[in-house]
């Protein structure tokens, strides 16, 4: 053995042999280093912590993206909410500090234990929200007992908050509470339970853009659950910006003219297709939805005759009423029924079968060629020239220049009113069709039933020269440093069926009904701007008697009134479309709403103009 240590592979062995022993003395040494470290130096601190404290992680909510109208001014954006919650881990013994916080509070003992109850799957750990957005003196009396209420704790979060309250309410949409089934969908990766998601107008459909991505912090809390330190945080991620195409200044005109009266107005750029205003009325005030709207509140909204939930742009059908007459005049020409010359005689009504029509002007107009008899509006013309067509020829020209189907509009629950044909009532009724409900459907009254919305895609073509637009409410949406990540550009749907010289004629018919002599809309006439449109006095009644009178209807039963239009004639800005429910009359209650709408946005674009030069 001897022999072998003194060998040459012995002094190598011995080497190695020494080299190890020197690492495990090394490796030793760091041990009993970070042991004196941790016992002697950071002890003290260390036992605090295991004994009183405890590390948590907090979520960070993030901030939802904001909401600017086509100009960049700001109409939705955030504000701190104070929330009240407790963590039931560290609120012991939880009745005692329920009952100290409903005294401090004034808030009954059994609205918290209620809370908790529904919420009895959150972990001990994780905080239930018992009160949200909560005032001043909620959260000065919390926090003056803070010592006396282990485990309740006051936390800031973003809240929604809609700047103009009722203005835009309908196309903007509001929040709502997530629920479980939808967290288990999959479909709100960045959500978690208690976050509010988009549940109505742009609201819901950019949800994924608007919604923002949740942060974190690291939190040293003691034994009472109070944060004592701050170890990490990750700040959470904001929201994408939503510009959309509407005018706010124009917007909330729109719905000042529409204050107090059930209806809606839609305003959009003929050449582009963009929604410049888009009113319902009655509206409500999203802010009430922020934190949750009462039962009372949600029950008043729905039983309100009015609707006030209902978005009367896209979700609310009519009959055209005598807006259908630009359609059948159309149809009429480009089958070659007529021409600009051809002459029908009206005697105040016209005999069909066994059932006399009556025109809306007793005495008769007497004859008159398609150009007067869309600026007086004529029934006798166009029952005549309808029954000439029949009711599928009708419905072939109306469904091509956008009526009865959806306009694309990018809102749900678009509604696509109804063109009849001879099929569908066979399919819907059994019945056959009836040639004397033709005569009903050439003047827009029987199974007829339209949008604004329809009606304010159709002026914008008949406008820009028969390019049917697809109407469009968002611009783009950017990120918080201005990167664009989607952008809507005009897009031409299809072309209305008619001809540059039925169009010229149909035109010169709408410029006659508000600046001709006879014209049946001569109140909407300005001075300064030329304006085209055509009047409509929807039925919603059914005269037992021609002698019967609408004056002596009652309100709800009274006709609607219509209003669709384009300025100014020669080079149309804007096109509109207004329905005033129960109105009466198009020329007197929805004419000077068209007018004065028109009236301020072309003056807004003249100031534009003039700062620009």
């Amino acid at each position: 053995m001897n022999n072998y240590f003194k060998s040459a592979d012995s002094n190598w062995f011995r080497q190695r042999l020494t080299g190890v022993l020197l690492f495990i003395v090394a490796a030793f040494a760091v041990l009993l280093v970070r042991l004196f470290y941790l016992q002697v130096i950071r002890g003290d601190e260390y036992r605090r912590l295991s004994e009183s404290n405890c590390i948590r992680l907090q979520y960070i909510s993030p901030q939802r993206g904001l909401i600017f109208d086509r100009n960049g001014e700001l109409l939705v954006d955030n504000r701190p909410s104070f929330d009240l919650s407790i963590i039931l881990k560290d609120a012991r013994p939880l009745t005692q500090t329920l009952e100290k916080l409903s005294g401090y509070i004034n808030v009954p003992v059994e609205q918290f234990a209620e809370t908790i109850t529904r919420n009895k799957s959150v972990p001990s750990y994780k905080p239930i929200l018992l009160q949200a957005d909560v005032g001043r003196d909620i959260m000065a009396a919390v926090q003056v007992h803070q010592y006396d209420l282990p485990g309740v704790e006051i936390t800031v979060t973003p809240c929604r908050h809609y700047i103009y309250e009722q203005s835009a309410a309908h196309l903007i949409g509001y929040l709502g509470e997530i629920n479980g089934e939808e967290l288990r969908s999959g479909k709100f990766p960045e959500t978690r339970g208690g976050d509010y998601i988009g549940r109505y107008g742009v609201e819901k459909i950019y949800e994924s853009y608007l919604h923002g991505t949740g942060g974190g912090r690291q939190v040293e809390v003691n034994v009472r659950g109070q944060v004592v330190n701050v170890l990490k945080t990750v700040d959470a991620g904001q929201g994408h910006e939503v510009y959309l195409t509407i005018d706010s200044a124009l917007q909330r005109k729109a719905e000042t003219l529409l204050a107090g009266r059930a209806g809606a107005v839609v305003a959009m750029d003929p050449d582009t297709g963009e929604i410049l205003a888009m009113a319902s009325s009655p509206s409500f005030d999203q802010n009430e939805f922020v934190g949750g709207i009462s039962k009372d509140q949600w029950r008043s909204l729905l039983s309100n005759p009015d609707k006030p939930l209902q978005n009367k742009t896209i979700q609310a059908v009519y009959p055209p009423a005598s807006t259908y007459k630009i359609i059948t005049a159309i149809a009429g020409l480009e089958e070659g029924i007529i021409d600009e010359h051809t002459e029908f005689t009206c005697y105040g009504s016209y005999k069909f079968g066994d059932r006399r029509f009556r025109c809306w002007r007793k005495q008769g107009h007497g004859a008159l060629a398609v150009e007067e008899a869309l600026s007086q509006s004529c029934d006798v013309f166009f029952y005549q020239l309808g029954q000439r067509l029949g009711v599928d020829k009708l419905a072939e020209y109306a469904n091509r220049c956008g009526l009865g189907v959806k306009t694309g509009l990018h809102l749900e629950n678009e509604e696509s009113g109804l063109i009849p044909t001879s099929k569908w009532k066979k399919r819907k009724t059994g019945i056959s069709w009836q040639a004397g409900e033709t005569l009903s459907v050439a003047i827009g009254q029987g199974y007829n039933l339209v949008t604004p919305m329809q009606m304010a895609v159709f002026m914008a073509a008949v406008a820009n020269g028969g390019n049917r637009p697809e109407p469009i409410l968002v611009r783009r949406i950017c990120s918080v440093n201005g990167d664009v990540l989607l952008e809507n550009k005009p897009r031409i749907v299809d072309r209305l069926p008619f001809s540059k010289t039925t169009l010229d004629l149909v035109k010169k018919g709408l410029w006659q009904v508000v600046n001709g002599k006879t014209g049946t809309a001569k109140i909407a006439h300005l001075k300064d701007i030329e304006i085209s449109g055509k009047t409509g006095t929807a039925q919603v009644f059914s005269h037992k008697s021609k002698d019967d009178r609408d004056d002596d209807l009652s309100d709800h039963l009274k006709p609607h009134a219509w209003f669709v239009a384009y300025a100014p004639s020669d080079h149309p800005r804007i096109a509109v479309s207004v329905i005033i429910e129960h109105g009466e009359h198009g020329a007197s209650a929805a004419g000077p709403v068209a007018r004065d709408l028109i009236q301020f946005y072309m003056g807004e674009q003249s100031a534009v103009s003039g700062q620009a030069s």
